[in-house]
Order: structure tokens, then C-alpha cells, then sequence
């Protein structure tokens, strides 16, 4: 008896920190974008705003660990490395390319960290079995009798299990890495997108009529405290509402409003920063640039998307 007690509390344990591992969906909503940059984008006075804009605080630092020699030196073998048809020219395209394919480098990542976690046969592919038992453990048939919030955990499985089977293109109740990739990140692939805006509803609609209310969408985001007047942005955002999320002006928010929201067609910030660094460094305005336009503004280079967050400079070549 003793021995099936301490068995249960080890299960316990195991669940708890399995689910854990679940990636959330609200994770993945946008609300409000955040700024890019405290800072003013003015590269007369620096290139402060682009540096926090694709590198983030911590990461823009990343440069400082390097002379300037060291910065050119590396940053000729990832020029080499843009210019693809080795014409000697970068051009929007390439640039482009080049900063998108390093935008996305992050999700490999982490797909990367979590595959081996998942992948128990190793055989290359993940099936749901596999993710199910690594992520809500073994004893899923006791129906999580000993977690005390049983139903979130109900929810999440459900919510996994569905996500995963449209993440699952053939249907085969196996997934291959990019088929992995696009149920961890679904906001990155155009056929989950519907995954994404469900998700989204279920999470704020807390009446369960299918739309989210002014109330929903407001308390999604700000809980008022006793005494606290409601802040400035908070009326701004009631305004965004009322304004420009609810279209058909029925004061609910339903599915392809949702989407609207959570997934816009967004600015592609890639594509802007292309073009600035372009424009920055094409000294002889044939809108494309030569690896010495770009060495000779390798500060401005070295600080954006083209560079991966400055880390690819500390990298060897051989590793990009």
C-alpha cells in the first residue's frame, strides 16, 4: 500500500513537471505591440533604436565582444555568404532572404531543444503517443485524479491533441520535424492559423457564446484592483474595440475579427530592414551593395537582423 502511495506522488511529480513542458497557447496571442526601441531611430546620433529593434537589449550587446577587426573579418564571410549567385552585389532580395532565414533561426532552435525530449524511438519522427506520455506522463488513464486542478489539465491535453492533429498534414498521428515545428510555433505557418484564432477565443471567451465582449477582451488584459483608477491605456485599447477590431460594429468579437487581431497582416520588418541598410550603404544608388559598402558601414550591419541578433559574429563560419 505504501509502495502504490509513494508510486502515485512520483507520478505526480512527473505530470506536473511534463505538462510544464507544453507550450501555452496564449503565448503565442498578440494584444498590442510592444515598441521596438526606447530609443529614437536616428542613425544621425547612433544605432541605438535598430540595435534594440532586432536584438533586444541583452543580445545588442553582443557586439561589444568583439574589435573591429574581428567584426570585418567575419562579417566579409557572411556577405560572401548572402550573395548567392556570387555576382559581387547584395540586392533587396538577397538581403531579404538573408534576414528572414536568420528571423527564423530561433524556432529551429527550439524545436532542436525539444525534439530529442519528445522523439523516444529515435526514430526521427515525433508520434502523439510520444508527446502525450512525455508531456502529461504514462498514468493518463486515472485521468489526472491526483493533480488538484484536474480540468486545466483536461483542457490542455485537448487543446494539444487537436493542434496537433492539424499541425499532422497527412494525418498519420506521426509528426516530422516540420510538421513539429508548426505545432509548436503555429503562428508561423498560414495552415494553422485557425488553430491559432480558436485558441485565442477559448482563452478570453469566459461566457462560452463562441465571440469575446468588450469585457472579455478588456479583462484579458487588465484586472482593475479596489481604488485604482483605470489606466490611460486601458481606454485606449476599449477604444481600439469599439473602433477598429469590432468591424461589424455588434459589439463582439467573432472568429474572423479574432483573426484580424491576433494574426494582422503585419508589417514585415525583415523587408524594412533590408531596405534601410540598403539605402544606408548604397553609395552609388544602384540599389544593391558591394562588400565594401557593407564593410565600410559594418557597424550599422553588425547591429541588425543581417547579422542574427550580432551573434553570428562570434560564431566561426563554418557553424553559420
Amino acid at each position: 500500500m505504501e509502495m502504490q502511495k509513494m508510486l502515485r506522488l512520483l507520478v505526480l511529480v512527473y505530470t506536473l513537471t511534463a505538462v510544464s513542458l507544453a507550450v501555452p497557447a496564449q503565448e503565442k496571442r498578440v494584444h498590442h505591440q510592444p515598441k521596438l526601441s526606447d530609443h529614437v531611430h536616428d542613425d544621425a546620433h547612433g544605432f541605438q533604436y535598430d540595435h534594440e529593434a532586432f536584438l533586444g537589449k541583452e543580445e545588442a550587446k553582443t557586439f561589444d565582444q568583439l574589435t573591429p577587426e574581428e567584426s570585418q573579418e567575419r562579417l566579409a564571410k557572411i556577405v560572401d555568404r548572402i550573395d548567392t549567385n556570387k555576382d559581387g552585389f547584395i540586392d533587396h532580395s538577397e538581403l531579404h532572404w538573408w534576414i528572414k532565414h536568420r528571423q527564423r533561426s530561433y524556432i529551429q532552435e527550439n524545436v532542436n531543444k525539444h525534439w530529442s525530449d519528445y522523439d523516444k524511438n529515435k526514430d526521427g519522427m515525433i508520434a502523439w503517443e510520444e508527446y502525450k506520455n512525455t508531456t502529461y506522463g504514462y498514468y493518463l488513464g486515472e485521468d489526472f485524479d491526483d493533480v488538484e486542478d484536474k480540468s486545466t489539465y483536461r483542457t490542455m491535453l485537448s487543446r494539444d491533441e487537436r493542434r496537433f492533429k492539424v499541425a499532422d498534414r497527412n494525418h498519420d498521428g506521426i509528426a516530422t520535424r516540420e510538421e513539429f515545428t508548426a505545432f509548436l510555433h503555429p503562428e508561423e505557418y498560414d495552415y494553422m492559423k485557425d488553430v491559432v484564432v480558436q485558441e485565442t477565443v477559448e482563452d478570453i471567451d469566459k461566457n462560452g457564446d463562441g465571440k469575446v465582449d468588450m469585457q472579455e477582451y478588456i479583462g484579458d488584459m487588465y484586472s482593475e484592483e479596489d481604488g485604482e483608477s483605470e489606466p490611460d491605456w486601458v481606454q485606449t485599447e476599449r477604444k481600439h474595440f469599439s473602433e477598429f477590431r469590432d468591424f461589424n460594429k455588434d459589439g463582439f468579437l467573432d472568429k474572423d475579427e479574432v483573426a484580424q487581431w491576433v494574426l494582422p497582416g503585419e508589417v514585415d520588418h525583415a523587408d524594412n530592414e533590408a531596405k534601410h541598410l540598403i539605402h544606408e550603404t548604397d553609395t552609388d544608388k544602384d540599389e544593391k551593395i558591394t562588400k565594401k559598402e557593407i564593410l565600410a558601414n559594418w557597424n550599422m550591419f553588425v547591429g541588425s537582423q543581417a547579422t542574427n541578433y550580432g551573434e553570428d559574429l562570434t560564431k566561426r563560419h563554418d557553424e553559420l
